[in-house]
């Protein structure tokens, strides 16, 4: 049985950081690429980045670059996501995802999700 466990949510400040880390199992994680979506309160699914399995490739929404900063364990098939100059648009459940790509939010298998919120 395929299964993401997301942790690492909380309240943060505006122009704080936190790590977002994805446990998943039950599938060759290392094979697949793997990705990060949100989705804000109220608002459809939106992706936030993706990397791919064979070379690590990394793709960003454009309204999280050079502010946040994907990365994967495969040792340890663990996918993180670094949340650096948070802004309250950012507030959203963020969800990691398999395959995961800018056309596919709503779609992708995901797992529960963690809560970022940004609030002063």
């Amino acid at each position: 049985e395929v299964q993401l466990v997301e942790s690492g949510g909380g309240l943060v400040q505006p122009g704080g950081s936190l790590r977002l880390s994805c446990a998943a199992s039950g599938f060759s994680f290392s094979a697949f690429n793997m990705g990060w979506i949100r989705q804000p309160p109220g608002k459809r699914f939106e992706w936030v980045a993706s990397i791919t399995a064979r070379d690590a490739k990394i793709t960003y929404a454009d309204s999280v670059k050079g502010r946040f900063t994907i990365s994967r364990e495969n040792a340890w098939n663990t996918l993180y996501l670094q949340l650096s100059g948070l802004k309250t648009e950012d507030t959203a459940m963020y969800y990691c995802a398999i395959n995961a790509d800018a056309s596919n939010a709503d779609t992708v298998v995901r797992g529960p999700g963690t809560q970022v919120t940004v609030s002063s």
